[in-house]
């Protein structure tokens, strides 16, 4: 087991498994199926990221380096832990941008019974460790484990 130590931008403690993506998550391409059409698996339908395409991202501890894309960013997370259908988790090697940020304190402040940690900061070693399918566990304090 390997730990990272990062910045909590949402709080929360989870264990999932990772789906990781060394290029950044255009959130609007992502989640669009899961928003628009229904896919409760919030199957990734961003054809531009090789990592997550074609992948489901519900539930998972969602690794990448950063957001990128759309400006409507922050409120497609937001929609997406409005309609149960976010990742477990969302954990930034960079310091998360002010439109996921957004997104990830508005669920947090807005909705009682969703939950969706984001750590941010973790560095690029962790983006460069962690491995789809590994177990990732939050700890409060921005601890992040990887087993």
């Amino acid at each position: 087991m390997k730990k990272f130590k990062g910045r909590v931008v949402t709080p929360g403690q989870v264990s999932a498994k990772a789906l990781v993506s060394h290029g950044g998550l255009n959130t609007l391409a992502s989640f669009q199926k899961a928003l628009q059409f229904g896919d409760k698996k919030a199957t990734c339908g961003d054809q531009n990221n090789k990592d997550l395409y074609g992948k489901q991202m519900a539930g998972k501890a969602l690794c990448l380096p950063q957001t990128i894309g759309s400006t409507t960013g922050g409120l497609v997370l937001y929609c997406a832990c409005a309609m149960k259908r976010q990742p477990a988790c969302l954990l930034f090697s960079k310091p998360i941008d002010s439109l996921a940020a957004a997104g990830a304190i508005l669920a947090e402040v807005w909705l009682d019974d969703v939950k969706m940690p984001v750590i941010d900061s973790l560095g690029e070693e962790f983006l460069n460790y962690v491995k789809d399918d590994m177990t990732i566990t939050i700890k409060e304090n921005g601890v992040v484990e990887v087993e």
